[in-house]
């Protein structure tokens, strides 16, 4: 029988996505602190190649980013995450309320990649305060694997190394956290 037990802490990241480039390194300080530096960032890249999801609201081109943070925190953490991200992207919207940044929270443990969204569908589970999530990649036979609802971006390549990269320091910092407790 399996019992109760408080879930091992997580990294979270931020995919975003922006019609300036280095906006997010300017509203950073101010609204994201808690989750500590940025230990590793991705290149920033055309998300254009991608999709033109977000062109009508944002316009082209588009820029898209992966920040990863220093400090490990609960998963429970994604929902208030997520809604700071929400206000952050209301706030930094232009006079026609269009978005000038969109930010996606997210987390990763050494076995999956969870994102967070407020759109309810098959594959998303409802963790609270209109927060469903998602499970978009998961680690097997020492890689991050796509899933068939994985968006484009996040099965490339060159992102998958940087997740990797990112479930490495995870994992040192894991090891930390434990050497520190005894």
């Amino acid at each position: 029988m399996s019992h109760p037990k408080v879930p091992e802490k997580v990294l979270f990241f931020l995919a975003v996505t922006e019609a300036e480039k280095d906006l997010f390194e300017k509203i950073y300080n101010d609204h994201f602190k808690e989750l500590g530096m940025v230990v590793i960032k991705s290149d920033t890249y055309d998300f254009s190649y991608y999709t033109d999801y977000y062109e009508e609201e944002m316009g082209k081109p588009l820029w898209k980013t992966f920040y990863f943070f220093e400090r490990l925190m609960g998963p429970e953490y994604l929902i208030d995450l997520k809604h700071l991200c929400y206000h952050v992207e209301k706030l930094y919207s232009d006079s026609q309320n269009r978005r000038r940044v969109n930010i996606d929270p997210g987390y990763l443990n050494t076995a999956k990649v969870v994102l967070a969204t407020f759109k309810d569908y098959a594959h998303r589970i409802y963790i609270g305060k209109s927060v469903f999530a998602e499970v978009t990649l998961i680690y097997k036979d020492g890689a991050f694997r796509a899933l068939p609802w994985t968006y484009s971006d996040y099965k490339d390549q060159k992102h998958l190394e940087y997740f990797q990269k990112a479930r490495e320091y995870y994992k040192s910092q894991r090891r930390k956290l434990r050497v520190n407790a005894d």
